[in-house]
């Protein structure tokens, strides 16, 4: 009998949690997978084509070449292609033959409005680190800590029932006075169900979390609106007129009204439009999906902690409406679920809860540790 004894006692200290570390705070992920690939490729991809765009700026030399007189010297071509890359602007004739301009000044500074894209895609990264991320670090830490105490405690609950069980005389009124305490909740530690209860009534983290989902949306959108202007007005037209008399040489006879012009880097610049906007379309779904998530609740992870005493959160259906701080909390202990040890065990023991064949025996992780201690054979059915 007191091998028995010993044997429960082994198996019940190796079912307790170690204590949490300090690395524990270090590693929570306060971005959810999906948002850190979006933060990435938004700002990423445009800084990886501007960079790409300016190497090839600096080892091919002039972004235009003009095609001047053939009476031109050296100097006066030169001089002829840094006015017409300095003005940018298109000399032509209408359907009635007058004459308009049209400005390529974008295509100039298209390199540097993808490095304004860049920063504008970072914004919401930003907004959700200082505004959001402090306050959901904490909740992160002391809800995952309150769960794997809770765990313990049952645990130790069950090794000192355990104790009191062998020291007592009479079984069956040990066991009357644990279904009395179970009826009167002493089992309960509501600290921790109460504090999710309440944050069902808090809004600031579902209210960051939509407005940063909301602010890339738009920057997306913007973005694609920008590319497509480009494209219908500048990006067909690689070829143009330019006119250098001005200045000195307005009145020189010699030198052709409008001069023909093409611009070197025209492809680079169309490839690198149509990657950004392809890419930025192909994302808009996946932020509005991630908006969607808190529209349902998850509730995996808590069906699962219902097996700690009278953590009853979703069958009193305390789970109202999903727009609230608790669903984004939920999310983000998903993502850490690494760092929740108490949940692969509660799942074990949920999943050998549904394969046994007396459901009753089992309620609470109470009940199944009081099982593998060997109680079982003098414990009641619950009715």
């Amino acid at each position: 009998m007191s091998l028995s004894h010993t044997a429960a006692e082994y198996m019940l200290s190796d079912a307790l949690l170690p204590d949490p570390s300090s690395s524990r705070a270090k590693g929570l992920r306060l971005e959810l997978p999906s948002d850190r690939l979006l933060k990435f490729v938004t700002v990423g991809l445009p800084l990886c084509l501007v960079s790409l765009a300016f190497a090839r700026e600096f080892s091919a030399g002039s972004q235009i070449s003009c095609f001047s007189p053939t009476n031109f010297t050296g100097k006066q071509s030169a001089y002829t292609d840094t006015a017409c890359w300095d003005s940018l602007i298109h000399h032509g004739f209408d359907a009635e033959g007058h004459a308009i301009t049209k400005s390529l000044w974008a295509l100039k500074v298209f390199p540097y409005s993808l490095l304004v894209v860049a920063v504008l895609m970072y914004l919401p990264y930003l907004l959700w680190r200082y505004a959001a991320a402090p306050a959901l670090h904490s909740d992160l830490l002391f809800i995952i800590d309150e769960l794997d105490k809770s765990y313990n405690r049952s645990v130790r609950l069950v090794q000192h029932m355990k104790k009191v069980q062998q020291a007592s005389a009479e079984p069956e009124r040990f066991w009357e006075e644990y279904e009395r305490a179970r009826r009167e909740r002493y089992f309960e530690f509501p600290l921790l169900e109460r504090y999710l209860s309440c944050k069902q009534h808090a809004h600031a983290l579902v209210f960051i979390y939509i407005l940063r989902n909301l602010l890339l949306l738009l920057f997306l959108a913007a973005t694609c609106l920008y590319l497509v202007f480009l494209h219908l007005n500048i990006f067909f037209q690689d070829e143009f007129s330019c006119s250098i008399k001005t200045g000195l040489l307005q009145a020189e006879p010699h030198i052709p009204s409008l001069i023909p012009c093409k611009l070197v880097f025209f492809s680079v610049f169309q490839l690198i439009s149509l990657s950004v906007g392809s890419v930025y379309v192909l994302l808009i779904p996946v932020v509005i999906y991630n908006a969607l998530q808190l529209c349902q609740w998850d509730k995996g992870l808590l069906s699962v902690y219902e097996m700690l005493p009278a953590f009853d959160l979703l069958s009193r259906r305390m789970l109202t409406c999903p727009l609230n701080d608790l669903n984004v909390i939920l999310l983000f202990l998903r993502a850490n679920i690494s760092e929740l040890t108490s949940f692969s065990r509660l799942n074990a023991v949920s999943a050998l809860r549904e394969a046994t064949a007396n459901k009753e025996d089992i309620d609470t992780v109470i009940d199944f540790m009081t099982l593998l201690a060997g109680l079982e054979t003098t414990k009641p059915k619950h009715q």
